[in-house]
């Protein structure tokens, strides 16, 4: 019984560290704009779609880095 104990405890770290990647990760996506004219939910949404049709979803998950990337260089931080 020992033994399962020490399973349960590793499967419950996993989880919460994955938790914790995920929070970590989507703190990361920009959402301020240096433009105080372009710093709106309608111009971040347009921004953001456009980002998303020009890096289309991959398996691997490059594709978030590279939305990052493309919104950064539009000017939201």
């Amino acid at each position: 019984m020992k033994g399962w104990s020490l399973v349960q405890a590793m499967y419950r770290a996993i989880g919460v560290c994955l938790i914790a990647f995920a929070l970590f990760g989507c703190s990361l996506y920009p959402d301020k704009n240096s433009d105080p004219a372009k710093n709106n939910k309608a111009t971040f949404q347009r921004d953001a779609v456009d980002c998303a049709q020009a890096y289309p979803e991959a398996g691997s998950g490059v594709h978030v880095k590279e939305r990052i990337a493309c919104m950064n260089l539009k000017g939201w931080h």
